[in-house]
């Protein structure tokens, strides 16, 4: 939603409480102290109201910018994690490039909804680096056709992984074994075992009939930012 459309509901709200019987547009004037055409002309859409304007007519009706938004517009964008009952937790499922970009899943992005048992996810060591306090932990993704090859046998194409977001450090989650994780690329996300090397990060697959690829690490950027998260858990449709 732009400023323009906050502006055009707040100037309707105006008009229904004037038509209502609660406001006038002398009171209005009156109540901002704004000259009674300026506001004439705002409730008329003949003129706009600075940012200071708008705080004004809302300081004095007692309204917020919560008031001018569509209120099915918030619940499109709300997160929809329902919350969680008896022993299981709720995980969406939504589209990798959104898993890789977007700290929090809204509405509009998830797929489906899925259960966990919460003494598993509980059991997951977190290895966090950067600001990831704020991104919705666990998010499922399945992974392409190539994606799911170039990991077999330990993926299949229409694999659904488990990303921990929060585990986005390079050290190993279990000694002498090697991560599998998301990792952002081509505006999506893939999955492959990581190393660095230098300013770039190797992506190297299980499967060895498929290439090594390289991202470079763009500059102000980390490791850290280019991971996804850490992939805990597969399951595979039979």
């Amino acid at each position: 939603m732009t400023f323009r459309q906050l502006q055009e509901n707040l100037r309707q709200l105006m008009r229904q409480r004037i038509q209502k019987g609660q406001l006038t547009g002398l009171k209005l004037s009156q109540q901002t102290g704004f000259q009674q055409a300026h506001i004439s002309n705002f409730l008329n859409s003949k003129r706009s109201l600075s940012l200071e304007g708008m705080d004004k007519v809302l300081e004095m009706q007692k309204l917020s910018v919560l008031d001018l938004l569509d209120p099915k517009e918030v619940n499109k964008r709300a997160s929809v994690v329902p919350p969680a009952e008896g022993d299981f937790e709720n995980v969406v499922l939504t589209d990798g490039a959104i898993a890789a970009g977007e700290p929090l899943i809204t509405s509009e992005k998830v797929q489906d909804i899925l259960k966990f048992k919460k003494a598993f996810l509980r059991r997951l060591r977190p290895q966090a680096e950067g600001m990831r306090d704020e991104w919705q932990r666990f998010v499922l993704v399945k992974v392409d056709g190539r994606d799911g090859m170039s990991m077999y046998p330990r993926l299949l194409p229409g694999a659904m992984v488990l990303i921990d977001r929060h585990y986005n450090s390079l050290q190993p989650y279990k000694k002498g074994e090697q991560n599998m994780y998301a990792v952002r690329k081509d505006g999506g996300c893939t999955v492959k075992y990581v190393e660095v090397d230098g300013s770039n990060l190797v992506l190297r697959p299980h499967n060895q009939a498929y290439p090594v690829s390289v991202i470079n690490v763009e500059e102000g950027q980390t490791v850290s930012d280019s991971i996804v998260g850490r992939v805990c858990h597969v399951s595979i449709e039979t």
